[in-house]
């Protein structure tokens, strides 16, 4: 009896760490932030190959999730964690709350986004946060489009942009970081001012900067701060077909700037062959070509073919904003503040 009593226990214990039940399929939990989409198909195809159910456990935004994370890492809440960007990819890995992974899938992503060189933050998509502007509006009133940040302090730009605050929105937060990349830590503040003399509005996140205020949408601003991506979109999702986008991006060196997300394995997971292979489906050609059309952002395998939509009117700078991980992790709270004391009050 005490034989049988010890290898029901290992037993147990074995079941426990495959994370399963007695009747079930193994279960795969990843955290992510709270935009994280993705086709049920997509899903089905891997939990089908794997025999597993995989769950996703949905935590905040960015920040939120790394905190969380960080806070937790002593007893993981999920076996795989995909969300943390560029902006707090350095905290992410200060609190190392992540496993050494070198995926093979690695082999097929351009080495431009690979900003962990130890492997415990895999890329697996990119967006580039940019200005947009309707064209019909410089067209009807004779004006050049913008083509530089320098060009949104000139007086025939005054009252014409709408930003994010980057206290509160994540493309915010980018474009301030734009700035910093542009003007330097010694000049982007005179920028702002010289912005805000210009009449620059001010909202609180994308959905109101993009859908109420900007002209395209019926508001009254003709730029925007959005998406390198978001002039393709306002083709794919028109209400009558378009023969070419009513919007545009500006990708001139500087102006955009790149956000990268990165997936990891977090660390002491019971479940690490399962969270390898989830990370390399997250990289591979199958997963990686349902990112654009879910979370409107772009694959970073380089076999991943793009709907003929965005070959035709995504515009990606060849140079963004050049500001690395670690000046983001040690500034990002003294430019939020600064910019807020010069700018709001």
């Amino acid at each position: 009896m005490k034989r049988y009593g010890i290898l029901f226990v290992a037993l147990a214990f074995l079941l426990a760490g495959c994370k399963s039940t007695p009747q079930g399929p193994a279960v795969l939990t990843v955290m992510t932030h709270d935009s994280f989409s993705v086709s049920e198909s997509v899903v089905a195809n891997f939990e089908e190959q794997n025999n597993v159910d995989v769950q996703f456990l949905e935590i905040g935004d960015t920040g939120t999730a790394v905190n969380k994370a960080a806070l937790s890492k002593d007893n993981p809440l999920a076996d795989v964690f995909y969300g943390v960007d560029n902006t707090f990819l350095s905290r992410a890995l200060e609190e190392d709350i992540f496993e050494v992974y070198q995926s093979p899938l690695l082999e097929e992503i351009s080495p431009i986004f690979i900003l962990d060189q130890s492997n415990r933050a895999l890329p697996v998509d990119f967006g580039d946060v940019c200005l947009n502007y309707q064209k019909s509006y410089f067209i009807e009133n004779d004006l050049p489009t913008p083509d530089s940040l320098e060009d949104l302090i000139h007086p025939d730009y005054e009252g014409l942009l709408t930003v994010q605050n980057p206290a509160t929105s994540s493309p915010g937060l980018a474009f301030l970081m734009t700035t910093v990349g542009y003007y330097g830590q010694d000049g982007y503040l005179g920028y702002w001012e010289d912005l805000k003399a210009n009449g620059v509005n001010i909202v609180n996140d994308w959905e109101t900067a993009y859908y109420s205020s900007f002209s395209q949408a019926g508001g009254t601003d003709p730029i925007v701060v959005s998406y390198g991506s978001s002039p393709p979109f306002e083709v794919l999702f028109a209400e009558e077909p378009l023969d070419d986008a009513p919007t545009a991006a500006v990708t001139s060196p500087g102006t955009c700037f790149r956000q990268i997300e990165f997936v990891g394995i977090l660390r002491g997971t019971t479940n690490r062959e399962m969270a390898e292979k989830w990370i390399d489906y997250m990289l591979s050609p199958v997963f990686q070509e349902d990112i654009p059309l879910n979370m409107y952002v772009f694959p970073v395998n380089m076999n991943a073919v793009l709907d003929d939509t965005f070959q035709k009117y995504l515009e990606i700078p060849d140079i963004t904003a050049d500001i690395t991980p670690d000046q983001i992790a040690e500034n990002r709270e003294t430019w939020i503040n600064d910019w807020t004391e010069t700018v709001l009050r």
